[in-house]
């Protein structure tokens, strides 16, 4: 069952930041519940583990992503990523088109396509139900991605009454 899969976020980090990211697949797979690296393979390709939960099943796929084009200039990736379930006959392939574009200084936004085709056991439960799992696995990772790059604005708070600071400020 193929399905194409469009999702967009802002990130409130610079373009650099987003882009180093989105480069690196750990770092990536840290941010995406179920998927774990398992080894790099080359310098553009690596191994990896990805459990997907889908109603009441829990899918297991060992496969391999590899970077297809990198241009850093127009913050653009494509990947292609494919995967067997360790136990049943099914897999999943995946061809996805990153975008990165900085909106303004420290603002950025993400852009991904994907091509999705699923196969085996996930299959049975249809187009819709892999589109809200996906749903929620694209948010768990843009939160966590967004926790790990955003730094929180922090103010600094006002010395305290009797402090060198304020006490040059009340004379």
């Amino acid at each position: 069952m193929g399905m194409q899969i469009e999702k967009s976020f802002v990130v409130q980090a610079p373009f650099q930041a987003v882009w180093d990211f989105l480069i690196d697949p750990k770092r990536v797979a840290g941010c995406l519940p179920g998927a774990a690296i398992t080894d790099q393979i080359d310098e553009t390709a690596w191994a990896g583990t990805m459990n997907v939960k889908v109603g009441p099943v829990t899918a297991a796929y060992r496969g391999k992503l590899r970077f297809e084009r990198l241009d850093p200039a127009a913050g653009e990736a494509d990947i292609a990523a494919s995967g067997q379930e360790t136990r049943g006959k099914g897999g999943a392939d995946m061809k996805m088109k990153s975008k990165v574009v900085e909106r303004s200084p420290g603002v950025t936004e993400v852009t991904v396509t994907s091509d999705v085709n699923v196969m085996g056991v996930l299959a049975q439960f249809g187009r819709g139900m892999i589109q809200d799992v996906s749903d929620q696995l694209f948010q768990k990772f843009s939160d966590a991605m967004r926790r790990e790059l955003e730094v929180p604005s922090v103010e600094p708070a006002a010395a305290p009454a009797g402090t060198p600071e304020k006490a040059e400020e009340e004379a």
